[in-house]
């Protein structure tokens, strides 16, 4: 097979999957133009995602102190760690990690343009940072996308950075507890995204984007991996068909 044979297979060609985003099949990307239609396009594919962030936002009020370090994990454009900054002062220190530079630099375009002293976004790997002691971590629709097998060993690193009483607060994609409950939430999400005005060839081009990229958990999956790593008190704070908010408390 030569090159451009092998460029023409449908398996690589750029595929739109809607709001301006392209992607291919198994090959979702955080990186290239995608951060400059993120917001836009996140906020229409996932239900409920903005009334997710004024969740988290009252929630760190029970959290964060005058002295607190805080941190996103997967901060992406960085809006959910600016409200956040906003919210509690100058005082408190607010770092956004995400392991896609582009995003990265979406972020500090948009935090250049209202510049908060007390907001840094890095690039960096959430699993190897280097985390001070905490008293908040928010990871919003991001431990979905850290490979399985590292995934315990990411919670872990989350417990031990947080001080005693701090608090993390989870959003996820999670699979239905058998395969009858995730044909129906799997059916009730694609209807939704239809009536977001997603076209039948959108969704299937971002459902065979994610495909190896995307690995959610069953809540109870989710809740084990936390027990795991030290959290005894969890609760669910948010529920819509496949989209779940954990609140631990360590």
């Amino acid at each position: 097979m030569n090159m451009s044979t092998l460029m023409s297979s449908p398996a690589l060609a750029y595929e739109t999957v809607g709001d301006g985003v392209e992607s291919r099949n198994a090959a979702w990307s955080f990186g290239g133009t995608t951060p400059q239609h993120f917001d836009s396009h996140v906020s229409k594919s996932v239900p409920r995602y903005k009334d997710g962030h004024e969740i988290v936002l009252s929630l760190s009020d029970f959290f964060v102190k005058s002295d607190s370090t805080c941190y996103e994990l997967g901060s992406s454009t960085g809006t959910l760690t600016r409200r956040l900054a906003l919210r509690h002062g100058v005082s408190t220190k607010w770092v956004g990690i995400d392991v896609e530079d582009a995003m990265t630099c979406q972020a500090n375009t948009l935090l250049s343009a209202s510049p908060l002293p007390n907001v840094s976004f890095v690039t960096d790997d959430i699993l190897t940072f280097d985390y001070q002691k905490s008293d908040l971590i928010v990871a919003y629709y991001t431990v979905q996308f850290v490979h399985p097998r590292i995934r315990q060993a990411l919670f872990d690193r989350i417990y031990e950075s947080l001080n005693w009483g701090g608090a993390f607060i989870m959003f996820e994609k999670v699979r239905g507890p058998d395969a009858r409950f995730q044909d129906i939430l799997s059916s009730l999400y694609v209807d939704y995204k239809r009536d977001q005005g997603y076209s039948a060839d959108e969704i299937l081009a971002k459902t065979r984007s994610l495909k190896g990229v995307l690995e959610p958990f069953s809540t109870a999956g989710n809740i084990d991996l936390l027990n795991r790593a030290g959290f005894q008190d969890i609760t669910t704070v948010f529920k819509h068909i496949c989209f779940e908010g954990f609140f631990c408390i360590k």
